[in-house]
């Protein structure tokens, strides 16, 4: 009896709670005219229908399950006075607006959308523009944030925000967002758990992705071009980072990738093209680099130190001025077959291997860590020599550094 009258309640409950679900229209002309009354006069799973206007609105709260909506990209216009919209309810979907003018201070984050301590979220479709910060996550899991166009001004680190943040947040996806102008292209701190894939972060002051004690997360398929710097991975683990593209991020102090104190993580399959370091390793510990491409950098792999039974293998390390650059005689990874537009052996038996070992470290890399000044030499007749006297018989490099099977032809 139990069973046959389930199914009927069940069908019943979700007819009639679609029926109650209503849509609550806000425009210039309607009754309601602002969304801070359309949000309130709203009830729980409404939606909030914002027609195409500007709106002079901020310290908009959405404390209830509902949907906001934009059609046709309405303005909402914060005028510098302070946080645009937050979320505190669980279930909130933002979709198709276009906001602008965010507060900007010393003491709060302002942001064009916080959302905090909330669930089954999700912020799609959105354009944020002259920001502060732009989504702001804290405490909040299990959401979305898609297809978002995200454009500041940042001109000085100290006075601007990052684009997308997440704080203390988990089981977060973000994808197809453009993050271009802030501080931080993406932020994650104390946030484990987060799928970041096919976004675009460029132009930004700091790094296009900053990790910050984060486990378990997965990036993919992203493009990080033209920042401060490319992405900070930092006192975090378990991070897989696959099919990424890093190019340009040049500067005196830049890197396509930065990593620092991270222990077992996957980096598979990613571009890195004209950067002034590549990857930059600290203290990084059990690390499979695998069938990336190297293309065109300033130094390729630059080791700190304290880094540890790492493995480099399948990777193609093209025109680089620098394939790897070690600072001390000490080495504890492994070279395997990988492809080294430098090597200059040979292959008699036609088995595609170098019969002869490649030693992809430089003298002249060891004296320009030592003493950056030195790199006015670069490709001069004196620094071939003395990295061809080294190479013969190594004295100040890493004697084991070496790859005893490099590949012929670069991988496809």
């Amino acid at each position: 009896m139990e069973r046959n009258t389930f199914f009927p309640v069940v069908l019943l409950f979700l007819i009639f709670g679609n029926a109650i679900a209503g849509i609550v229209e806000v425009c210039p002309s309607c009754t309601i005219n602002s969304i801070k009354k359309g949000v309130a006069v709203a009830k729980e799973y409404d939606t909030v229908l914002v027609k195409k206007g500007t709106y002079y609105e901020y310290n908009i709260y959405v404390d209830k399950p509902l949907t906001l909506k934009g059609h046709n990209y309405p303005i909402i216009d914060g005028q510098k006075k302070g946080e645009i919209i937050k979320i505190t309810s669980d279930h909130v979907t933002i979709d198709g607006l276009f906001i602008i003018n965010v507060g900007v201070s010393y003491t709060t984050d302002f942001a064009a959308i916080r959302v905090t301590k909330s669930e089954n979220f999700t912020i799609q479709n959105v354009v944020l523009e002259k920001l502060f910060f732009g989504i702001y996550l804290e405490k909040s899991s299990h959401g979305k944030v898609y297809h978002n166009k995200i454009i500041g001004e940042a001109k000085d680190e100290y006075n601007s925000g990052n684009g997308i943040q997440l704080w203390y947040s988990h089981y977060v996806d973000v994808s197809h967002n453009h993050v271009q102008g802030t501080r931080d292209g993406i932020y994650l701190e104390f946030s484990d758990n987060i799928t970041i894939t096919k976004n675009t972060s460029t132009k930004n002051l700091r790094y296009g992705l900053h990790f910050m004690f984060s486990d378990n997360d997965v990036y993919t398929q992203n493009t990080f071009e033209e920042n401060g710097a490319g992405v900070a991975v930092m006192f975090s683990r378990n991070i897989d980072m696959i099919n990424n593209t890093f190019k340009k991020n040049w500067g005196t102090s830049a890197y396509g990738l930065l990593l620092k104190e991270i222990n077992d993580a996957e980096i598979q399959n990613n571009t890195f093209s004209e950067n002034t370091v590549a990857i930059s390793i600290e203290g990084s510990n059990r690390i499979t680099y695998q069938d990336n491409d190297f293309i065109k950098n300033g130094w390729a792999i630059r080791v700190i130190g304290a880094c540890y039974t790492n493995l480099f293998t399948g990777n193609n390390f093209m025109h680089n001025s620098f394939d790897v650059s070690y600072n001390s005689k000490l080495n504890d990874n492994e070279f395997r077959s990988n492809y080294w537009s430098n090597y200059t052996g040979y292959d008699l038996d036609k088995d595609g291997i170098g019969d002869v070992p490649y030693r992809p470290v430089k003298l002249f890399s060891y004296i320009a860590n030592k003493t950056p000044e030195t790199i006015i030499l670069l490709r001069s007749l004196f620094m071939d020599i003395i990295d061809f006297s080294e190479k013969v018989s190594p004295v100040f490099t890493p004697d084991n550094l070496k790859d005893a099977q490099p590949l012929m032809k670069k991988r496809l």
